[in-house]
C-alpha cells in the first residue's frame, strides 16, 4: 500500500470511523463517506472536514463537526481523502493492511511543517 492510502487509513480510523463506520461504510447517524466521495469533489471534501456541515430535515438532524482546528486531522485531509477514493473505487477493500510503502522526506517535512514541529 503507497503511504499516503495507508497515513488515510490510519487517521480515518483514529478520528472518523467513531460516526462514519469501520472503512467508510456508514452508521445510522453517518453517511458512508466511500459513497459520498463519489460525488463530492475534492474541494467540496475539505470544505466539509475543515469548517463541518449541517442538515435538518424532517425526518433527521446530521451534524458534521468542523475538523479545521485539529491537527490529527487537517494535516491529513489529502491523506484521508486518497484513502476514502481506494475504498470507493474498490482499489482497497475492508482489511488492514499488512505492507506500506515508507514514508519519503517529502511527506515527513510538509508533515512536520504542519504539525508545528522544527
Amino acid at each position: 500500500m503507497d503511504w499516503f492510502t495507508y497515513s488515510g487509513y490510519r487517521r480515518y480510523h483514529s478520528d472518523c470511523h467513531v460516526c462514519h463506520g469501520p472503512d467508510g461504510m456508514g452508521s445510522t447517524y453517518a453517511p458512508a463517506l466511500k459513497d459520498s466521495v463519489k460525488t463530492m469533489s475534492y474541494g467540496d471534501f475539505l470544505g466539509v472536514v475543515a469548517s463541518g456541515r449541517k442538515n435538518i430535515s424532517t425526518a433527521q438532524e446530521n451534524v458534521m463537526p468542523a475538523f479545521g482546528d485539529n491537527p490529527n486531522v487537517a494535516c491529513y485531509m489529502d491523506d484521508l481523502y486518497v484513502y476514502l477514493r481506494a475504498r470507493s473505487n474498490e482499489a482497497w477493500g475492508r482489511q488492514r493492511p499488512s505492507k506500506k510503502e515508507e514514508k519519503n522526506e517529502t511527506y515527513t517535512k510538509a508533515e512536520d511543517a504542519c504539525m508545528g514541529k522544527k
